[in-house]
């Protein structure tokens, strides 16, 4: 029997807070009761963050100073807001291979708002924690490593 939602978001917020590596077994338990998100509810500016679980990307993101993801429209997302040598914020396309678009797509039996990458075989896939923060998991040919995925979350801007 795995947790509930009210569950769930505890054991979700106090991971964030702390930083603590998880195991992907833990971290898909959380993911699993969450509610799915509508494509429509992720417009808008977000703030990043990993949930590190021994994955080959664990810090890269932010050794790239990533920042968050910006959801302009369904057609015009900036998966990769990083900040320069001056501190300001840009879209590096270079890093994600261009930029990206949402869709509705199906993952784990559950069809939820997904990002889909312009360049890469990489779609991260959202449910929601409360009306500020999302779960994200990359899935994808070139995320896949050991066939665990990368986990992360964003909270609204």
């Amino acid at each position: 029997m795995g947790m509930d939602v009210t569950a769930a978001v505890e054991k979700f917020n106090a991971i964030a807070a702390s930083g603590e590596v998880s195991t992907t077994d833990l971290l898909d338990e959380i993911w699993a009761p969450l509610p799915t998100v509508a494509v429509e509810e992720m417009l808008g500016a977000w703030r990043g963050g990993e949930l590190p679980s021994g994955h080959a990307m664990d810090g890269a993101l932010e050794k790239a100073r990533w920042y968050g993801k910006t959801f302009d429209s369904v057609t015009d997302v900036k998966p990769l807001i990083c900040r320069d040598d001056t501190g300001e914020l840009f879209s590096n396309i270079d890093l994600g291979k261009g930029e990206a678009s949402l869709w509705p797509v199906e993952f784990r039996g559950e069809v939820t708002a997904s990002m889909v990458y312009d360049g890469q075989p990489v779609i991260d896939h959202f449910k929601r924690v409360d009306e500020q923060t999302v779960m994200g998991i990359m899935n994808g040919k070139s995320s896949l490593v050991r066939d665990h995925h990368y986990y992360f979350y964003l909270r609204r801007d």
